[in-house]
């Protein structure tokens, strides 16, 4: 059994005695800036090895190296007493009173996400609420996946609302609520969007984009100018807290919690977003940036759709723009832009496990440069157009 400590650049996980990491990062530096994750590596009973974060312990800070010792005492503890795996037998609790102490973990509350995942585990409630979480089984946890599927949801929406489950189910086990038992059983259950299938084609040229923006209603402009600017997931848009921006830097800087795939990440502001977060008015009633008549903004799908429709593009999944086409658009237009890929990922989120990644270190001063070069691409675009709109118009 042992501590682990995550880079927080190439998230190799190595011994906590090392000082500097493969990639070159100062560990020892890092961790003084509290940038380390801790994990813990221990044994199961079939002598498979397997590793938690300490952040997925509720009453644990998982960059603190003192509580990574609590946590691997209590799995020491647990596995003398043979019962690393049955914490508890059988347990009492329904999906309904499940959910509900899931809910209720100021982790979850303080998730950009947890709108999403309370609407998610009511869906489950509205099958399983009153049946016993040990009475469960993998074929019920396949049926509910065929009869969402015959309601016509989208793949990446059933695997949506099954992952909420499993991540409620994981933390509730780490708890000592669940067995490993009910674990497994969610654990066996397949995703049912294929890899790759979800890709889209649509991206939005330079000049669509700012048409888009001047289509949205004022509630959607900030957020889609935010967008387009970062290329930061809806969600994490609409979790923007002021507390997330340092104005001096010209950074966004995201908190692990406030990530898709758990990472802190930070993020370059160009000249537009600065100047757009300078003049906006300062609400003291709410901590988040973007508000609709006082309160945060959870879902913009209507409003987006409206705005698509008005700029005269096309709507929906299946072959039109989402949301999530602004993502993908910033993707490519970095690409194009010359960035390197890296720099592309660090900027995106995206992780890459390749041994290339690991010797690749990202810095802020590449962050900045990625901003400006893509603001440069961007112009370079928009006076194209314009010297072939001018050529078209002498041309009558």
């Amino acid at each position: 059994m042992a501590i682990l400590q995550e880079c927080f650049v190439c998230h190799k996980k190595q011994a906590v005695k090392n000082k500097v990491c493969l990639c070159g990062q100062d560990l020892d530096a890092a961790k003084k800036s509290k940038k380390i994750k801790y994990w813990i590596s221990y044994r199961m009973p079939d002598g498979k090895q397997k590793r938690e974060s300490v952040s997925a312990y509720t009453d644990l800070d998982g960059y603190s190296i003192m509580d990574a010792r609590k946590a691997l005492s209590k799995r020491e503890v647990q596995k003398s007493e043979n019962r690393i795996l049955d914490v508890k037998k059988e347990s009492k609790w329904n999906f309904n009173q499940l959910a509900e102490w899931y809910l209720s973990l100021d982790s979850i509350k303080g998730l950009s996400s947890a709108w999403r995942v309370k609407l998610a585990l009511g869906k489950f409630n509205s099958v399983f609420g009153d049946t016993l979480v040990s009475n469960i089984q993998l074929e019920d946890l396949e049926n509910y996946q065929a009869m969402r599927k015959a309601e016509e949801l989208a793949p990446a929406t059933i695997d949506q609302e099954m992952g909420a489950a499993k991540a409620m189910v994981y933390k509730a086990w780490n708890n000592e609520k669940v067995s490993g038992d009910i674990l497994r059983k969610f654990k066996l259950v397949k995703k049912q969007l294929k890899a790759g299938a979800n890709v889209k084609d649509e991206v939005l040229s330079v000049s669509e984009a700012y048409a888009l923006i001047d289509n949205c209603s004022d509630f959607l402009k900030p957020i889609t100018i935010t967008a387009y600017h970062t290329g930061m997931r809806r969600s994490e848009v609409l979790g923007l807290k002021r507390s997330h921006l340092n104005m001096r830097e010209g950074l966004i800087q995201l908190k692990a919690e406030d990530t898709k795939n758990g990472r802190p990440r930070t993020i370059p502001m160009n000249k537009e977003l600065l100047n757009l977060f300078r003049k906006m008015p300062v609400n003291f009633q709410s901590e988040y940036l973007f508000l609709f008549k006082g309160q945060p903004v959870y879902d913009v799908r209507a409003s987006f759709q409206a705005a698509v429709k008005k700029t005269g593009l096309a709507y929906g999944r299946k072959g039109g723009l989402t949301f999530h086409s602004i993502r993908h658009t910033v993707n490519t237009d970095m690409r194009r832009a010359g960035i390197h890929q890296s720099v592309i990922q660090a900027i995106m989120g995206h992780e890459d496990h390749s041994m290339f990644a690991r010797y690749n270190t990202v810095d802020v001063e590449d962050l900045k440069r990625a901003a400006e070069r893509l603001e440069e691409y961007r112009q370079e675009k928009i006076n194209v157009d314009h010297s072939v709109d001018q050529a078209v118009e002498n041309e009558k």
